[in-house]
């Protein structure tokens, strides 16, 4: 199996329609204003977001999007607006990592892993 999409909560799509067409990502399916879909700019991923009504608080769901020029990405992001929680930053589990979150608070992680991604050093066999 391959993972096709995730799909995110959001209050207010036009809003956050708007902040990921920022961050880079292509706008595929725009059935507003209930659900919208888009393709990461790269490799063959998307992500949709649908209307709620409520949010739920601290789901723990945190997003990953992987960059081969994380630093590069992130200080062009900053300069079009983009606040992040945290910049990038080697972690201990060997990937560089930037935090932020999206206009309904779903936690964004922009990073790179490298062949740490997929092949850590303690990867089961």
């Amino acid at each position: 199996m391959n993972l096709n999409q995730v799909t995110l909560p959001s209050k207010d799509l036009d809003k956050s329609v708007k902040f990921y067409k920022k961050l880079g990502f292509n706008l595929i399916v725009d059935a507003l204003p209930n659900y919208v879909r888009f393709e990461c700019p790269t490799g063959d991923s998307s992500f949709s977001l649908h209307k709620v009504n409520e949010l739920c608080s601290n789901s723990g769901v945190s997003i990953y999007f992987e960059s081969n020029n994380l630093d590069e990405e992130v200080a062009s992001l900053v300069q079009k607006g983009i606040q992040f929680d945290e910049l990038p930053i080697d972690k201990r589990w060997l990937w560089r990592e930037a935090r932020l979150k999206d206009p309904d608070g779903n936690q964004l992680i922009l990073f790179y892993g490298g062949k740490n991604r997929l092949n850590p050093p303690w990867r089961i066999n």
